[in-house]
């Protein structure tokens, strides 16, 4: 039998590849986390920020307060027939991560419809409640011709309409 015979440089060619590739895979792990902390926090601050525009309509609605321009979003729990009344609404119900309902009123006669709304959709809104005992209306989702009033807005899969 022949033996083989290994020379020095056999035994730290294969640790060099494997130390690089042991650099490599941790670069990455760490970039890797870096990315995931990163979004983890971005999630953190973005559902805080929901958890406060929450907060702020359902103490409105605790102490039947209306008037008040609200920011939010929540997910369609109800595709409501438009109001046809002189001006027109667009109607939906939207359910936010609180818990609470709001109605969402889109005037269509300043604003265009909202394209293809369908339950368990996820909207967002701008614009004024006003407290019932139903949860409250978000109307004012658009901008004001008159320029007298703030301008709101809503957004469906990266669209805005107002």
């Amino acid at each position: 039998m022949r033996a083989k015979v290994l020379r020095q440089e056999d035994d730290v060619l294969p640790a060099k590849f494997t130390l690089k590739k042991v650099f490599v895979i941790g670069a990455l792990l760490v970039a890797g986390s870096i990315s995931l902390a990163c979004h983890r926090s971005s999630l953190s601050t973005e559902s805080r920020n929901t958890d406060a525009r929450d907060q702020e309509i359902a103490t409105a609605f605790k102490n039947h307060t209306s008037n008040i321009e609200v920011e939010g979003d929540g997910i369609v729990i109800k595709v409501l027939s438009d109001d046809l009344q002189k001006p027109r609404h667009q109607r939906f119900l939207l359910r936010l991560a609180s818990g609470e309902t709001v109605l969402i009123t889109h005037n269509i006669d300043l604003a265009p419809r909202v394209d293809g709304l369908m339950e368990g959709d996820r909207v967002a809104f701008k614009g004024e409640y006003e407290w019932n005992d139903k949860g409250g209306v978000v109307h004012w989702t658009h901008r004001d011709p008159g320029g007298r009033h703030v301008a709101g807005w809503l957004r469906h899969q990266d669209k805005v309409y107002q």
